[in-house]
């Protein structure tokens, strides 16, 4: 396969927010001064009262400790949707794609606000309270949008299950962070097939037990068994609540979220996310890794179930009063152009994806034959739509996959043990955090 460099157009140079010089200042200073420097980003977001203290840790061996901001207080679903309404409640927040390529549904910061006030009062009315877990088993429907923020509005630690695991896999997760309430919903559809999640919280709940309530979505109007003493519809629910609720006072150190590792080398562990480092830190990168500039159309394609579409289709683009595209499909349904036909029609700017962890476009790769999608003329026509193209712990643009053609490329993190970060040191490229040039050969 024959190796070109794309260098990024002078235009985008000139746009970006930060060049290589701007990131070698900014991190001279994070390492001479980190309070300051971690201070002054601290400011993109909202404090109900301010910190005093920045950064507060220990590496000394029995005694590992690391807290960010920890007297400051602040509401992360205040940051991601309220602080924004005198400005932009008009301006869409998420736009949601559906599995079919007929359904689709633009949600402005007003419309998100209710929606999140009802789901968090649905939970209070059932007495879910700071600090109790909420296990989340939802397709990626805007519910599933809804149900984090609500949960980040009264304080709730959720746990997101991705809605692809077993009812096993599911139960595991229930026992250890010892949630009392699941939101899930009747089915979830994946290239054009349906999902039994409700009967896999079922099955979930009768080995787990525990549980206390079940609230449950309306996706496709199947059929399911509802327990009358249990279940609830979330429609039928959200009837009887008011989009009115107030924001929960959260020290930066309260947790925000549980997330699990997969399992795949034993027991799933709980990761603990807490409110205050991580929000900045999800804002800031989404900021200046994506460029992000106001009035963008921005799209991450992972699943809510993992951190990357936590902190990349949730906490960071909304922190920062973006419009981020959530995609319930798949990149080879109805057909292999499925990616490129969202971004012609939402005029998508900048896209997040990691094929070569996707095993949906992989299995679409093998199925088309290995045919070369960037000679394919209606998808370059529709690949000339996104400005930006990034991957997470990889770089694609060099070695095993071909470029796309006009494109500014973006390395979310890099892992030294990573395959494709090996193979690009082989062929002399760096990625800097921030740099116009992200990938470029080396000097």
């Amino acid at each position: 396969m024959s190796e070109k460099i794309y260098d990024v157009p002078a235009e985008w140079a000139r746009r970006a927010w930060v060049d290589q010089a701007k990131y070698q200042e900014m991190y001279a200073r994070s390492v001479k001064d980190p309070n300051g420097f971690w201070a002054e980003q601290a400011k993109r977001i909202g404090w109900m009262k301010p910190f005093t203290k920045v950064q507060n840790a220990s590496f000394a061996p029995g005694n590992i400790s690391v807290k960010w901001f920890e007297d400051g207080v602040l509401n992360v679903a205040w940051n991601c949707i309220d602080r924004h309404l005198h400005t932009r409640g008009d301006q869409t927040a998420i736009i949601w794609e559906g599995d079919n390529p007929s359904e689709s549904k633009h949600i402005t910061y007003r419309q998100l606000h209710d929606e999140v006030c009802r789901m968090a009062n649905i939970l209070r009315t059932r007495n879910v309270k700071k600090g109790d877990r909420v296990t989340i088993y939802l397709p990626m429907i805007p519910e599933a949008a809804y149900a984090m923020l609500a949960c980040a509005r009264i304080g709730a630690i959720h746990s997101v299950v991705f809605a692809g695991f077993s009812p096993d896999s599911l139960a595991q997760r229930i026992t250890d962070c010892q949630s009392k309430i699941i939101i899930t919903a009747d089915e979830g559809l994946r290239g054009g097939k349906k999902v039994p999640l409700k009967a896999n919280v079922d099955a979930a709940v009768a080995k787990s037990g525990g549980v206390d309530w079940v609230v449950v979505v309306k996706r496709t109007g199947a059929a399911v068994d509802m327990n009358p003493s249990r279940d609830l519809w979330y429609h039928d629910a959200a009837r009887m609540v008011t989009t009115e609720c107030p924001c929960e006072h959260m020290h930066a150190e309260d947790p925000l979220f549980i997330l699990y590792t997969s399992g795949s080398t034993g027991q799933p562990k709980g990761v603990l996310h807490t409110s205050g480092g991580y929000l900045v830190f999800a804002s800031l990168t989404h900021q200046y890794v994506f460029d992000y500039h106001e009035g963008d159309i921005y799209w991450c394609t992972a699943d809510v179930g993992w951190v990357t579409g936590h902190s990349y289709i949730l906490y960071g683009p909304l922190a920062n009063g973006a419009t981020t595209l959530m995609f319930e499909g798949v990149p080879n349904y109805p057909d292999n152009s499925r990616f490129w036909n969202v971004i012609d029609k939402h005029k998508v700017k900048h896209l997040l994806h990691r094929p070569d962890r996707d095993p949906r476009a992989d299995a679409g790769r093998r199925r088309a034959g290995q045919e070369n999608l960037a000679q394919e003329s209606p998808i370059a026509r529709h690949r000339r739509r996104a400005d930006q193209s990034g991957s997470v712990g990889m770089v694609s643009p060099r070695g095993r996959r071909p470029a796309l053609p006009d494109r500014r490329y973006l390395v979310a993190d890099r892992d030294r043990r990573h395959s494709d970060y090996a193979a690009a040191r082989r062929h002399q490229t760096q990625a800097g955090f921030g740099d116009a040039a992200v990938l470029r050969r080396a000097a």
